[in-house]
Formats: structure tokens, C-alpha cells, sequence
């Protein structure tokens, strides 16, 4: 059967892990959190206290406790540095505001770009991120790059937080959000940006199945064909 490669990509609570799962589960690839991978990173850079200028220190400590993943019994994506399971402290605000500045160090996004490309060797996958389209999977036949407005955003965001029972300020989510996108969109290696065959979708005001239905019928003209 006829698998490919799906990129989705965009700026921080745009939806792209919401819909990449469940895409995923939909055609029954493999669901790669790349996001998470770098979360995962930067929660090892702040418990040991180091800055950009030793991430070779970083690099050894990821050896050290390798990024894995697993489902528990309700299906839901645990995230390991090791035998750890860091689900809950990667979405810590400390890590949120801190991704930006690891994501950008050059050894860094090399080493787990490596291994993003080694798993999706194993056939159908689904990868969300900021530079899927562009630099992970070049390749890939769908590539989404989503958008939504800061404030649509921000509230997505404080929902999420709410619910995980961590305390947050609605503006202050807004003014970190947007200097997340300025981080990420000017960042000298893989900025933030949709690929030149991506299709851009503003998902501002629309449903995470109105979404999904979207992409869901982008994928399947590609099937189809």
C-alpha cells in the first residue's frame, strides 16, 4: 500500500501536534513530536544550568539520557530523556520560554535532525514542527505550513495550561508568543517558514476536525493519484 510523508509545520499553538496525531492515527503512520524533542533538550540545558556556549556539554548529556517515546494505556504520547518520563516538565513554562535559544543552536538541531530523518526512513509519517518541510523532509509529498493570529493563539495556549494545572497570564502568554514567532522566524539555521510547495492554511476561527478534515483531503488526492 501507497504511504508518503507529511510535513506540518508552524509558529507556537498554531495546532500542528493536535492535528498531526490525529492524522497519523487516521492513516496509521508513525507520529513524530519533533517540538517535543527539543523540549526535551532544553529541559537538560536548565536542570544543569548551561548556556549557549556549551553545547557540547548538552549534546553529551542527550547521549547520556537519549529522547524516546511511548503511549500509556489511554493512547496518549510520553515523552523519556532516558528512563524519565518528562511529559509534564517539557511543557513547564520555564522550558516554553527558554526552547527558542536551544532549537537554534546549530549541533544541536543537526543531532536531532539526523535521527528525525532515521525514523522516518520506516515508511508513513506524520512530522510536525518548524522546518519539517524545509530541512527534515525536503522531500515530502504534503506539506502544510499552519498559521493563526497571536491572540487565537495565546488563548489556545492558556487553555492548554489550565488544564495541565499550570499557572499562566493570558497577555503575558501573548507577549511570549509573539516573541517566540520573532526567535524562530530570524534564527540564522532553519528558521521558522513554510516550505515554496507548502500549502499555507490560517487556522484562526477554525475547528481542530475542520482542520483535520483539510488536511485529510490534501492527503488523500495524493493517495489517490
Amino acid at each position: 500500500m501507497k504511504s508518503i510523508q507529511i510535513a506540518i509545520d508552524g509558529p507556537a499553538s498554531s495546532g500542528k501536534s493536535t492535528v498531526a496525531k490525529i492524522i497519523a492515527k487516521q492513516l496509521g503512520y508513525t507520529y513524530l513530536d519533533t517540538g517535543a524533542m527539543y523540549r526535551a533538550v532544553t529541559l537538560l540545558a536548565l536542570e544543569h544550568q548551561l548556556a549557549e556556549d556549551q553545547v557540547g556539554q548538552l549534546l553529551e548529556l542527550v547521549d547520556q539520557e537519549p529522547i524516546s517515546f511511548d503511549r500509556n494505556q489511554d493512547g496518549q504520547q510520553r515523552v523519556f530523556l532516558g528512563q524519565r518520563d518528562v511529559s509534564l516538565a517539557i511543557r513547564d513554562n520555564d522550558v516554553t520560554n527558554n526552547v527558542s535559544w536551544v532549537s537554534a543552536l546549530a549541533p544541536v538541531r543537526e543531532k536531532l535532525v539526523a535521527l528525525q530523518q532515521e525514523i522516518a526512513k520506516a515508511g508513513g509519517i506524520v512530522m510536525d514542527g518548524r522546518d519539517i518541510g524545509t530541512v527534515v523532509l525536503p522531500q515530502a509529498e504534503l506539506k502544510i505550513f499552519l498559521i493563526a493570529s497571536v491572540e487565537e493563539r495565546a488563548l489556545r495556549r492558556f487553555k492548554e495550561n489550565t488544564e495541565r494545572g499550570i499557572e499562566t497570564d493570558l497577555e503575558t502568554l501573548k507577549e511570549e508568543i509573539s516573541a517566540r514567532d520573532y526567535k524562530d522566524s530570524n534564527r540564522a539555521v532553519s528558521p521558522l517558514k513554510a516550505a515554496d510547495d507548502a500549502i499555507t492554511f490560517d487556522t484562526t476561527g477554525v475547528s481542530i476536525e475542520g482542520v483535520v478534515a483539510f488536511i485529510s483531503e490534501k492527503a488523500k488526492e495524493i493517495l489517490d493519484k
